[in-house]
């Protein structure tokens, strides 16, 4: 589903004229993020590796598009001095950028987990420490980090995956202990199985595949985006202001039992 740039609304979620960084944005959760975010009056600097980031970018001049390796340290680096430079400040990361992999443990090979680790951590690691050296100067900012709910539980041929975001979890914990001194708010959703084209490079029928697991949410269907995209517009915002180093379930009850 594509989810064009929408001209902003008043929001009273303190969001108007923030500055955002959202990584993974050309799709999926991280294209549906950007757009809620826009739509609250939020800047934004767009991230992918993917050039159809571009398209963001051409839709409003509150957006610009940075293109580049979530895991290279040049481009955390340039997407945040992109914030600085074009809109004055950075408010807002939203680390969305990841990988997955399903596939036995003894036949996951070294660049199999150096690969999910490269993405899911280091990326959203060095996302998270430029960020953060920026929101300290202002004494405010939130990051939230996509996780999983592999977060809590483990993946049955997950294991590279399921430790990427297991260790995201805790970097996060961490960035909130950090942070709460100079205002910086870091909290990760924990989403359950997404409807998006993330398998389309692996799976003929993706959608399809993904769609089976609807069986095992107790709310009976998989999320969609957008549904993804609510909960982390409400963790960058004001109206959760209280609340860091939380790991935010958005799984339809699957880690209930």
């Amino acid at each position: 589903m594509a989810h064009d740039i929408a001209p902003p609304s008043v929001s009273g979620d303190g969001l108007l004229g923030s500055v955002a960084v959202v990584t993974g944005a050309a799709r999926g959760v991280g294209a549906a993020t950007a757009a809620w975010l826009h739509s609250r009056g939020v800047k934004l600097v767009v991230e992918d590796l993917r050039p159809e980031v571009h398209h963001l970018a051409e839709q409003s001049d509150d957006v610009v598009a940075v293109q580049g390796d979530v895991a290279e340290e040049q481009t955390a680096v340039r997407a945040t001095q992109m914030a600085v430079e074009r809109f004055g400040r950075l408010d807002i990361l939203v680390n969305n950028a990841g990988r997955t992999l399903n596939k036995p443990f003894p036949d996951t090979t070294l660049q199999d987990w150096d690969d999910l680790m490269a993405v899911n951590v280091r990326g959203a690691f060095l996302h998270a420490r430029e960020a953060f050296k920026v929101m300290q100067i202002r004494g405010q900012g939130a990051i939230v980090n996509v996780g999983s709910y592999t977060c809590t539980v483990g993946l049955p041929q997950g294991s590279a995956y399921s430790a990427s975001k297991g260790a995201l979890a805790q970097l996060t914990k961490v960035i909130a202990l950090e942070g709460g001194a100079h205002g910086i708010r870091a909290n990760i959703v924990a989403p359950g199985v997404i409807e998006t084209d993330m398998l389309d490079n692996i799976r003929d029928d993706s959608r399809d595949y993904l769609r089976s697991f609807a069986s095992a949410h107790p709310i009976g269907r998989i999320a969609q985006p957008e549904e993804i995209a609510e909960v982390i517009g409400f963790l960058a915002s004001k109206r959760s202001s209280f609340m860091t180093g939380a790991v935010v379930a958005v799984d339809g009850g699957f880690t209930a039992a």
